[in-house]
């Protein structure tokens, strides 16, 4: 039995890196009979690969089945699939699934191709536009440790330098395009936290597992945006915005702002900042028509911001 499986294994890498293959070539490549062959592809049927039947050559053929099959690579391909993941883990609209993809790879890579990975990517120099870099590691592990349902500890780096100590329940990974963002369960604040990824250290081990709590909210992308838009900054500004969500969202990253639809030609903006006036020019600067709900001091500061603009003209 443990014969055929390896066996299996072996025609299945085979069929993966030709296009088709004739009975007699596998055969020949497998050291068995062509009768053995016809059964172990038709074994492979069994267990849900398309395998077709070329007419006229008494060959093989993989074909796309339902499912994804497992992809067996050799060294090279492993490595290569490895960087390449380890680089789209950067790329807008990818960046989670790139890094799950490497979580599952790195887990079962042989320790010998972990090095030639690791020296190959720390060669390597990314240019980065925006945005603050992520050691790949990081993001595997964090991501594992959502996966596992692992307690992470971290030294964390606040905005303003400061430094603490944290114990968390990781929940899931957020990216905006520009940073990676860690959704967590703080133990010792007794309340869910937003991480930036760029800014902890990781302590090894892991903790111990816990049973998942409930989520913070059903919009996890949503509550990320408002946390780190809205929530660290002393002013917390909220306007009624006179254009449709969608037209307004195009001007306000997710970073920087949450839009809320009302209607169909109004939406609601909320933002922060620690800065009156960069609050009141950064929403004018969006050339959409506002009405001002929120902090109260900043309806009194546009007034007077105003009629020192107009005295400069």
């Amino acid at each position: 039995m443990v014969e055929t499986s390896a066996r299996l294994l072996r025609l299945l890498s085979l069929l993966q890196t030709h296009r088709q293959w004739s009975g007699a070539e596998l055969a020949d490549r497998l050291s068995v009979s062509p009768r053995t062959v016809r059964r172990d592809v038709d074994r492979l049927r069994e267990l849900g690969y398309t395998v077709h039947a070329v007419a006229g050559v008494s060959g093989y053929r993989l074909g796309a089945g339902s499912d994804l099959p497992p992809l067996l690579l050799d060294d090279e391909e492993a490595v290569a699939v490895a960087v390449g993941l380890r680089t789209a883990a950067g790329v807008t609209g990818i960046e989670d699934s790139s890094v799950r993809a490497l979580a599952k790879l790195e887990q079962v890579l042989p320790s010998r191709l972990r090095h030639r990975v690791r020296a190959l990517q720390s060669m390597t120099v990314p240019m980065i536009v925006g945005g603050a870099a992520v050691d790949p590691d990081t993001l595997i592990a964090v991501t594992a440790a959502c996966r596992d349902h692992e307690t992470l500890r971290f030294d964390y780096r606040t905005h303003d330098g400061g430094q603490s100590r944290r114990l968390v329940e990781p929940y899931r990974l957020v990216a905006t395009g520009r940073r990676w963002y860690l959704i967590a369960y703080d133990t010792e604040r007794a309340d869910w936290r937003t991480f930036r990824l760029d800014r902890l250290t990781l302590h090894s081990p892991n903790g111990p597992r816990f049973v998942p709590r409930d989520p913070p909210a059903t919009d996890i992308a949503g509550y990320t945006s408002h946390a780190i838009s809205s929530a660290p900054y002393r002013y917390q500004g909220r306007f009624t915005m006179r254009a449709p969500a969608a037209v307004v969202a195009e001007r306000i990253a997710p970073t920087t702002g949450t839009v809320e639809p009302i209607d169909a030609g109004t939406c609601m903006l909320t933002c922060g900042s620690n800065s009156l006036d960069e609050l009141a020019l950064w929403v004018a600067l969006t050339g959409v028509p506002f009405t001002v709900h929120e902090p109260p001091e900043l309806i009194e500061h546009i007034r007077a911001l105003t009629t020192r603009l107009a005295e400069a003209t």
